[in-house]
């Protein structure tokens, strides 16, 4: 996949998951069990296997996963790193403040990034605020643009799960990508028109449901109050009350046979969908654990699903089980 003029494997590494605990108040934001050790393994795991795209934010850990993989990839100089600006922390605290729509705060934030990546320039700078209004994004965009003049960002994007917001900003020199959800459960059609009409990179977030696509978690299981699935969400509700959605695991039983066709674990085969969808389209999916990752990467060996396999699952799904999801 050419990811502005480097070609690089259709996948990245997700580095929410390795950057450990942070919080808004009492509620946790990151994923529990996270070893610092592990993390390092877990990227050169990646590294070894190939990835050569690693997708963090400023706020992960509150600067923790950008200090891991500034350590971790310090002299690789094919390294690629996307990372992602707008919400205020505190390093020492690990707690997340208010979102940063000050465009005078938008170099600061690009310089302590390059501090804790160890690094001069950023491959892809996204902005993080979701639904932030487009007249409010413009002249964050604007900096980002001087900091791309200056060499310090080499391209910039958005994570936005609104269209309007990237065809508005599409336009602008240096704008490269967008980041959204995408997998299995929610195909985000409208979504992937707005990549391909703009000819932009499709950074794929949640590819694998938070966990639910890779078949781990059973309906008995229980997430631990210090992880972000604790915490229902209507926009993230693939867990609730930290268990796993009854409808989500609905679908996957109606589907598992066709995903893990070939070979395919569950993980690879919701990941191989996902290639078979677009190719301008590029799954993050995070890890904990080398064996995770090496999971991950089994797919690039398998490939995209089948064209007569993505129409029984798009069958399949169209059925909706009951308490199943609707795709959109």
């Amino acid at each position: 996949m050419d990811l502005i003029g480097t070609e690089i494997p259709r996948m990245g590494l997700g580095c929410w998951p390795i950057g450990g605990p942070f919080y808004a108040g009492d509620q946790a934001l990151g994923y529990s069990n996270v070893d610092t050790v592990e993390s390092f393994r877990v990227i050169d795991a990646a590294w070894d296997g190939g990835i050569r795209l690693f997708d963090t934010a400023n706020v992960y850990g509150a600067g923790h996963a950008e200090y891991l993989l500034g350590q971790a990839l310090e002299g690789r100089a094919d390294a690629m790193i996307s990372s992602k600006i707008g919400m205020s922390f505190d390093e020492r605290t690990k707690q997340i403040g208010d979102e940063e729509t000050d465009p005078s705060g938008v170099m600061p934030a690009i310089e302590n990034s390059l501090r804790r990546l160890r690094r001069d320039r950023i491959d892809v700078l996204f902005l993080h605020l979701n639904d932030l209004p487009v007249k409010a994004a413009e002249p964050l965009f604007e900096e980002m643009d001087k900091a791309r003049a200056q060499g310090k960002v080499r391209s910039f994007g958005w994570s936005t799960d609104f269209p309007k917001s990237v065809d508005a900003m599409a336009g602008i020199d240096g704008f490269s990508a967008v980041q959204h959800v995408m997998n299995v459960f929610f195909d985000a059609p409208s979504m992937r028109k707005a990549v391909e009409r703009n000819r932009l990179v499709g950074f794929v977030r949640s590819p694998l449901a938070m966990g639910i696509l890779t078949g781990k978690y059973k309906a008995d299981f229980k997430v631990p109050a210090d992880d972000i699935r604790a915490m229902n969400s209507t926009v993230r509700d693939y867990f609730q009350d930290g268990r796993p959605g009854a409808k989500y695991l609905a679908s996957l039983a109606a589907v598992h046979e066709l995903l893990t066709q070939g070979g395919r674990t569950l993980a690879q085969g919701s990941l191989c969908w996902l290639m078979a969808k677009s190719e301008l389209h590029i799954p993050i999916p995070g890890a904990r654990t080398v064996a995770q990752v090496e999971d991950n990467i089994g797919a690039l060996e398998h490939g995209a699903l089948p064209h007569n396999v993505m129409e029984e699952i798009e069958a399949w799904l169209a059925r909706e089980p009951e308490g199943a999801p609707r795709s959109r």
